[in-house]
């Protein structure tokens, strides 16, 4: 019997637009309960967005406001600080 190989679910960055494993991005989740936070679960209800581990994006983002148009939503700088720790710390 063959084996069906197990699929990795991709995920788009909402900065630079490249396709990556769901699990080398940085989910940012917005719902009604919590509002915006960092999803390190990658399972909390709501509209998300996704940013790569770089501080590349990390940079844009804080710039051009994508992030913000993704989640339409103001973003908070503690939600930015957030991610530059994950990034420092991948």
């Amino acid at each position: 019997m063959i084996k069906k190989e197990k699929r990795i679910p991709l995920r788009k960055c909402t900065i630079c637009g490249e396709h990556k494993d769901k699990f080398n991005l940085i989910r940012v989740v917005k719902n009604k309960d919590e509002g915006i936070s960092v999803d390190l679960t990658y399972k909390k209800n709501g509209r998300g967005a996704y940013i790569c581990k770089s501080m590349e994006c990390y940079e844009k983002a804080k710039k051009s406001g994508r992030l913000k148009n993704a989640l339409q939503s103001n973003i908070d700088e503690k939600i930015y600080e957030e991610i530059k720790e994950i990034i420092m710390n991948s």
